[in-house]
């Protein structure tokens, strides 16, 4: 049973002002819930019986019905499990240079991804291709927004999201560290030569890469189109990123 309170509380916690006062993020479905439970201790767990049966979770775990569920749910189709967890220190006070210059180590860097979903599956990307850091401008999407952590498919859990100042963060590396960006005017991926360590930045949907940012790239790529005449302007972000970081690996 929960009460309607409890409901109301649930239903604030889409929005970012929320989730920051309370200190909590919401994620929902078996698969996600349950790579989170490996990572951090939940606040609560409202579960269906079944999902209570098929995980053998029962601390914590407050059982209701699958109306119950629809009413808190963000979903269309809620998955017999919604869970609240801490929410993790995502800002970064000072660059931590040891883990962005850490040997042979890829980072993501965001600059204004503004879409959940597509902010979800680069995480998703990032974790599938072994990157453990993303760094995210300020005016990224929330990667603790419902549907962010969704997308995820509960890749969140694996991957560290640190928001901060980009241009402090470029100022602050060694001089030449490799910072690359995709650019219309960068050159062939597939010709390039490319580093085991160095940070990729991806730009925003409509945007791209912002001007300040572009001057910090020092490695400009080209993910280059195959088809002549009348074609797609661009791609999505979410998929130039998993090209990109597929043909860092594929050389690795």
């Amino acid at each position: 049973m929960i009460s309607k309170n409890q409901i109301k509380y649930i239903r604030q916690l889409e929005l970012k002002k929320y989730r920051r006062r309370e200190g909590v993020f919401v994620a929902e479905g078996p698969k996600v819930v349950g790579d989170l439970l490996r990572r951090y201790q939940p606040v609560a767990i409202y579960a269906t019986e079944e999902w209570m049966k098929a995980s053998g979770v029962r601390s914590q775990v407050t059982e209701i019905s699958d109306e119950e569920l629809h009413r808190i749910s963000f979903l269309q189709h809620p998955q017999q499990v919604l869970a609240l967890f801490p929410l993790p220190d995502t800002t970064a006070a000072a660059p931590n240079l040891s883990l962005i210059t850490h040997h042979l180590s890829l980072a993501l860097a965001l600059d204004g991804v503004q879409d959940p979903g597509n902010l979800g599956t680069i995480i998703r990307i990032a974790d599938w291709f072994g990157i453990d850091t993303i760094y995210c401008s300020e005016d990224t999407a929330d990667a603790y927004n419902p549907k962010v952590v969704q997308a995820t498919m509960g890749s969140i859990a694996h991957v560290n999201i640190i928001y901060t100042d980009l241009l402090t963060l470029f100022d602050s590396l060694p001089p030449a560290y490799p910072v690359y960006g995709t650019l219309l005017d960068g050159e062939d991926i597939y010709q390039q030569p490319l580093t085991q360590e160095g940070i990729i930045v991806m730009g925003n949907e409509g945007n791209g890469i912002s001007e300040p940012i572009r001057r910090k790239v020092n490695r400009r790529l080209l993910i280059p189109c195959f088809r002549e005449g009348d074609t797609a302007e661009s791609l999505n972000v979410a998929i130039a990123t998993a090209i990109t970081c597929s043909e860092f690996k594929r050389r690795q």
